[in-house]
């Protein structure tokens, strides 16, 4: 039996399952000691055991984010706030290749300012 969190992949439709499966991929990659949690009905990913970023689809767009916990520390002109206080997402066309530069770079950005 499938656990939640890999229900809530192979659930989505294309392009969208490939997508959040690739995202997956880009952030367990940059940090071996980054894991993957289903917390909140939602895949969470952390870091040491604290919480660093999210994969949702927002509502309005449609599309797949990356949703970062401390959002605020980054600065970067493709980031949302929206209504959030200390989040910021990072929206992603599914029909268009993933920015890993970019994704690796804003997950490295927290990283460092968490090991500070």
């Amino acid at each position: 039996m499938l656990s939640e969190l890999d229900q809530f992949y192979l659930n989505k439709e294309e392009p969208t399952q490939s997508c959040l499966l690739g995202l997956r991929d880009i952030i367990l990659a940059v940090n071996n000691e980054i894991t993957a949690e289903w917390k909140y009905k939602l895949p969470f990913f952390y870091y040491r055991g604290k919480m660093l970023c999210y994969l949702w689809i927002h509502k309005k767009y449609k599309h797949p984010y990356i949703g970062f916990v401390d959002g605020n520390l980054l600065h970067d002109e493709d980031l949302l706030v929206e209504k959030r206080a200390k989040m910021k997402i990072l929206l992603i066309d599914p029909l268009q290749d993933l920015p890993f530069e970019k994704i690796s770079a804003l997950i490295k950005t927290v990283l460092k300012f968490r090991n500070n």
